[in-house]
């Protein structure tokens, strides 16, 4: 009985209806009458709560009131996190080239083979350049006819000889050197100039176990043959081979520029390398 007399009472509190009367204090006029009971004021008051949730959140969604909150970055404040994630990236990846291309160098000058090691990691993804330069067939054919003169030029009756000196080399370029070797200066190659936009070729067969840009050296392409033969090829304006492709002597692989910190002007700085050791290359190739 208790029971349904709560139920009975709390039914009548919502059925019944009640009003609020706004009158005029001094001649008791009456101003405003609102007639309500107790379900339309819950539905009321649930509609004002969902309406004024919703409001505050278009207000944080879509205007700049919501950099006034305590806690919320400014616009400012995101540019700036945006930024410093995008140069953290470009840091990321630029350590993990000088770390393949130190891994490489340490691997030729300690005498290993770097296809090995180079074959156990993938290169960063860069864009295809050869897209970027559309070369002269023409001139390709040229190259190749020059290399078979010069192989016409070589005598056949000659005593064949071995090692280093039995093999020959291609020009990776054709034209003047201005800076010998010096190891004892820190110059490993020779520096050799001929004119802007010129082609760099491969100086024998081999396959490309480094191409990519150096911040001293700028584009730089690194080339392993048989007999633990390295050779550099650095400052070109593109590089045309990627890592990993094989080559053939004579093709080409890069085009001669001006790159990187170290360069004083335009030309190909070439390095010739055996079993980890520098070596003239003057003493194997006519330039």
């Amino acid at each position: 009985m208790a029971a349904e007399r709560k139920r009975d009472k709390l039914r009548k509190l919502f059925q019944n209806p009640y009003r609020i009367v706004i009158f005029n204090d001094l001649n008791l006029h009456i101003i405003k009458q609102i007639r309500f009971n107790a379900r339309t004021l819950v539905l009321g008051l649930v509609a004002a709560i969902v309406a004024i949730i919703i409001g505050v959140t278009i207000l944080i969604a879509f205007t700049p009131l919501r950099e006034y909150i305590p806690g919320y970055p400014s616009g400012k404040l995101r540019d700036k996190l945006i930024e410093n994630a995008l140069v953290a990236d470009s840091l990321e990846q630029k350590i993990n080239q000088y770390d393949r291309y130190f891994h490489d160098m340490r691997a030729m000058l300690s005498g290993e083979n770097a296809l090995d090691s180079i074959a156990k990691h993938d290169s960063i993804t860069r864009p295809n350049l050869n897209d970027l330069k559309r070369v002269n067939h023409d001139s390709l054919f040229k190259d190749e006819l020059d290399q078979e003169q010069f192989n016409l030029h070589l005598n056949p009756g000659a005593t064949r000889k071995t090692g280093l000196a039995s093999l020959l080399f291609f020009p990776p370029m054709k034209g003047m050197v201005t800076g010998k070797q010096d190891i004892a200066a820190g110059h490993y190659g020779v520096d050799v100039v001929a004119k802007l936009g010129s082609r760099v070729s491969s100086a024998l067969d081999g396959t490309v176990i480094f191409s990519d840009w150096t911040m001293e050296t700028g584009y730089v392409i690194m080339i392993q043959h048989d007999q633990n033969i390295v050779t550099v090829y650095k400052h070109n304006s593109e590089l045309l081979k990627r890592q990993g492709e094989k080559v053939k002597a004579g093709e080409v692989i890069a085009i001669m520029g001006n790159t990187g910190k170290e360069t004083t002007g335009p030309h190909l700085h070439f390095e010739l390398w055996v079993n980890g050791n520098p070596i003239n290359p003057e003493d194997y190739i006519s330039f």
